[in-house]
């Protein structure tokens, strides 16, 4: 089978993550009988330089035009003093709104071999924890009213959140159905002891329930949601949050896996395709050096295999690849131990496809 990929290399260590992811899907081409053509664009502080401007039309056209997107990471020192209609972030807001991405998966698991790089205590983690955090990534205070004005002392910046009873239960929906594919449990977390937009949120989660019967729905505020996440993450199945809630949380998350470095995304919505990045950012603080950590956007790869292209043996595949460098003791600077010589970008990339 033939598939078409855009590919958004990005900034700092964006090109050399996916270059990596790449190679990856190369070798489950290979394996699997599969021709995957990969279409490059520019986004991000790259495309700045470029164009001008941070997410050009060919970027968006290419992308609509390919099966799915595999992105790096956008942005760096280097444009900080751009506005904000020019930042390189702005490239993210503005492709997740013109592709329809309303619904962001982040899966955060803790890997058997890495659980003594989990800064939680064995005691909490010994049983493992599997939480998929489902993100609701196109409204909320990300995209809502923002400025400046005269306020009671003096000049005041301002940023709104809005959501409508659509996108909130868009979003509940997504989560449940994923819940119906796991244990059947979803949290939804808000902060309805004080905001309306939260209060809204609640209403309409249990609205939607009321379609699934055999999940089971909890409500939680944000702040305890935070504090639940460090007692006891294994208490949690599928996490439904907003914009700006998921942000926060999905990253807590991936620290209590043991490394940002190990977290994937996807970025989906309804008859679109999808978007497939890690969590984090371009760390321009290592760009070049060679000690970032693949295995985020190789996983983000195989999420795209199974949702966009309907390739689950393929995910499952990489999925083990992975599992299997890490048992062997495979590691990356930001999960290596002291006194252990870390892998180098491209060493843990090789160790990923040779187990494939």
């Amino acid at each position: 089978m033939e598939f078409d990929i855009a590919v958004l290399r990005g900034d700092g260590i964006g090109p050399e993550i996916v270059d990596g992811a790449v190679e990856v899907l190369e070798a489950v081409g290979n394996k699997f009988g599969h021709t995957f053509r990969f279409h490059p664009y520019l986004m991000g502080g790259a495309a700045i330089d470029a164009t001008g401007e941070p997410l050009p039309q060919k970027t968006l056209e290419g992308c609509r035009k390919a099966q799915c997107v595999l992105l790096g990471a956008v942005g760096g020192p280097k444009w900080d003093g751009m506005p904000a209609e020019l930042r390189p972030e702005r490239a993210l807001l503005d492709i997740r709104s013109a592709l329809g991405l309303f619904t962001n998966l982040r899966p955060a698991r803790l890997y058997p071999a890495l659980a003594d790089e989990s800064p939680l205590r064995r005691d909490i983690v010994a049983g493992g924890f599997d939480i998929m955090i489902v993100r609701e990534l196109t409204g909320g205070i990300y995209f809502g009213d923002r400025g400046y004005r005269q306020g009671k002392y003096g000049e005041e910046a301002y940023d709104t959140e809005c959501y409508s009873p659509v996108e909130i239960e868009r979003i509940i929906r997504a989560a449940f159905e994923t819940a119906m594919k796991r244990r059947k449990k979803v949290t939804s977390v808000d902060k309805a002891n004080v905001l309306e937009t939260s209060r809204l949120w609640r209403r309409t989660a249990g609205k939607v329930a009321e379609e699934y019967p055999e999940v089971e729905l909890n409500h939680m505020f944000v702040d305890n949601a935070a504090m639940q996440l460090i007692r006891d993450p294994a208490q949690f199945d599928v996490i439904v949050t907003s914009n700006m809630f998921g942000d926060i949380l999905s990253d807590e998350a991936s620290q209590i896996s043991g490394s940002i470095g190990l977290l994937p995304s996807a970025s989906m919505g309804v008859g679109t395709i999808g978007m497939y990045e890690p969590i984090h950012g371009s760390a321009p603080d290592i760009a070049g050096t060679g000690k970032a950590n693949p295995l985020a956007t190789i996983l983000s790869a195989a999420m795209m295999l199974r949702y966009s292209l309907k390739l689950p043996e393929e995910a499952e595949a990489i999925e083990r690849a992975v599992d299997a460098a890490l048992s062997d003791g495979l590691r990356t600077a930001d999960i290596a131990r002291n006194g252990e010589t870390p892998l180098s970008t491209k060493e843990m990339t090789k160790g990923v496809v040779e187990r494939l």
